[in-house]
């Protein structure tokens, strides 16, 4: 497997995050996955967007789940963007995704529009919650999944295998060679993010990852010139 570098909620770098600019963006650019999060709106819609309300990302306050869909579409989420729902993104790149899911019921929402649009060969279903890929597992028994962690030991392994996940997303900062090495031995795929430096770039090439996930185009630019 050739090493992959993954657009950040598209580029999130140069583009308001989660948005379909910011995932046709990636695509322009070259990402060879472009990475999203789902949450669920008041009334079941799997709407894109990384935290559970809508401050930091758009001129609306509250959360999420507050609002019906059709609300959601009148706030603006950066120059004039709107929030969009996962269904959209499916049809406006073609590039593999990797959909993050925050709980079980968000995993169960996902897993219908996967099944109904036969997507389990394009995305890769990605959590920080156990919980969320065991659910994944039960209905879906052959999606690709990967076990997200921030803080993590070598432990975080067979946190992996216990439900199944085929790769692990991790906080490149406390990566260390012992962990990849004995992920890589475990079968287990290695992604790290965020990956925004040369110096980041050379830390995973030096790890032996399997990709980085970026906010900037020009670090898949500079992947190309450090195999």
């Amino acid at each position: 497997m050739t090493f992959l570098t993954i657009g950040h909620r598209g580029v999130m770098g140069v583009e308001p995050e989660n948005t379909l600019r910011s995932f046709v963006r990636a695509e322009h650019e070259g990402m060879d996955v472009i990475e999203l999060d789902l949450h669920l709106s008041k009334d079941g819609a799997l709407v894109v967007m990384h935290d559970a309300d809508v401050d930091r990302t758009t001129d609306g306050k509250g959360p999420i789940s507050d609002f019906t869909l059709a609300e959601l579409r009148e706030l603006d989420a950066g120059q004039g963007e709107r929030i969009p729902v996962f269904e959209e993104v499916v049809d406006a790149v073609k590039a593999p995704l990797q959909a993050e899911i925050k709980d079980t019921a968000a995993a169960r929402a996902l897993a219908g529009v996967l099944d109904r649009r036969d997507l389990l060969d394009r995305v890769d279903i990605l959590s920080f919650h156990d919980e969320a890929l065991a659910e994944i597992r039960t209905l879906l028994p052959t999606a690709r999944t990967a076990l997200v962690a921030s803080r993590y030991g070598l432990d975080v392994i067979d946190r992996a295998h216990a439900v199944s996940a085929g790769m692990l997303v991790l906080n490149v900062r406390r990566l260390t060679l012992e962990l990849v090495e004995r992920a890589h031995a475990a079968d287990l795929r290695v992604i790290g993010w965020t990956v925004n430096t040369p110096d980041h770039l050379k830390l995973v090439r030096g790890l032996r990852l399997d990709g980085a996930t970026t906010d900037f185009p020009e670090i898949r630019r500079a992947a190309r010139f450090t195999a």
